[in-house]
């Protein structure tokens, strides 16, 4: 009989730890789509309304030296910082996830035309962390 307990247990145990691991899968592949949708709204709708539309209620990010919080801060800083046909591309080198929070990190591009149409790019690396949402979404809460 305890034998009979203790391999019900190993295997309740193995198959939480397999439920765990896959729940950590499926969350990570989220964040990768939610990093690539992010992107492709900076692309097609602008930055300002991307980093608006991913951001959590709460959301930070860090530029100059200085610290931008919520969302309509967010989205108020961008739309008076950017120049019109400034682009910013991203993709995530690194992925990972522990419970309902996740980060992700990789290169950027940010390009910023002139007035006289001479485009300046400058490049460097990203730092994102992710919070799950109740409704199963993904918003940052820091960048």
């Amino acid at each position: 009989m305890r034998t009979c307990c203790l391999i019900i247990i190993v295997l309740l145990t193995g198959c939480a730890g397999n439920d765990s691991k896959s729940l950590r899968e499926r969350y990570k592949s989220e964040i990768i789509q939610t990093e690539a949708d992010f992107a492709r709204m900076a692309a097609e709708k602008g930055v300002a309304q991307a980093f608006f539309e991913f951001a959590d209620t709460l959301a930070v990010i860090s530029r100059g030296g200085v610290l931008i919080q919520g969302k309509e801060g967010i989205k108020t800083y961008y739309e008076k910082q950017l120049k019109p046909g400034t682009k910013l591309e991203w993709k995530p080198d690194f992925t990972e996830v522990s419970g309902d929070l996740g980060y992700t990190y990789g290169k950027y591009t940010h390009s910023v035309p002139d007035s006289t149409g001479q485009v300046t790019e400058s490049h460097g690396i990203f730092h994102t962390v992710w919070k799950r949402q109740a409704d199963g979404t993904w918003r940052y809460v820091w960048d």
